[in-house]
């Protein structure tokens, strides 16, 4: 019978032998650790920005969260303002109609009746010097009323407007003693024709 030569029998090449004669090497367990040491020291001077950008963040999120609610109770503030002075707006708004309303009616009733009882001259005149009295009067109480509201809607309209009115009244007025004079003329006329 031959020999056969299996691989567990076939002698070392010089390759395996050197292999084989060179014990494994095992890293010091002071190198292990001062490794481990150093990669630790890495990781965290590499995740210190990290942390710190993210420390950054929380302190802006809570200063944001807290400037939202400071912001929101102003928001409510003024609203409630708002509403508070639109309430007030409208009331005075309300209460210069009807001061508006009543001296427009009691200017026109005193021409009426004044017209409409006195027929002289004098007593035309002092109605003008009265119906002008009154008008400044009723200027400056409105005036000292509308102070307010002027601030808060700019009513230089509504002042404007009742002046127009004003200028209007006189206006009738002139008109009236035109209508009146004439009325005199033709009385003067008819009673010299008889």
């Amino acid at each position: 019978m031959k020999k056969t030569t299996t691989k567990e029998n076939a002698p070392m090449s010089d390759h395996e032998t050197s292999r084989a004669a060179t014990p494994a090497l095992e890293i010091p367990e002071a190198v292990a650790a001062a490794l481990s040491g150093w990669v630790q020291q890495v990781a965290e001077q590499a995740a210190a920005p990290v942390r710190e950008a993210l420390e950054q963040l929380e302190s802006d999120a809570a200063e944001l969260r807290e400037t939202g609610a400071q912001l929101e109770a102003a928001r409510d503030q003024a609203l409630a303002a708002s509403s508070e002075h639109e309430a007030e707006i409208e009331r005075l708004s309300v209460e210069l109609r009807d001061a508006r309303k009543l001296a427009t009616e009691a200017m026109v009733s005193k021409a009426k009746d004044q017209l409409a009882i006195d027929g002289k001259d004098r007593q035309l005149a002092d109605l003008r010097a009265q119906l002008e009295r009154n008008v400044a009067a009723q200027a400056s109480e409105s005036d000292a009323r509308l102070a307010a509201e002027m601030e808060l809607i700019g009513a230089t309209t509504a002042r404007d407007n009742f002046e127009a009115e004003m200028r209007t009244l006189r206006g009738q007025l002139d008109k009236s003693y035109a209508e009146r004079s004439s009325l005199r003329a033709e009385l003067e006329t008819a009673r010299g024709k008889k």
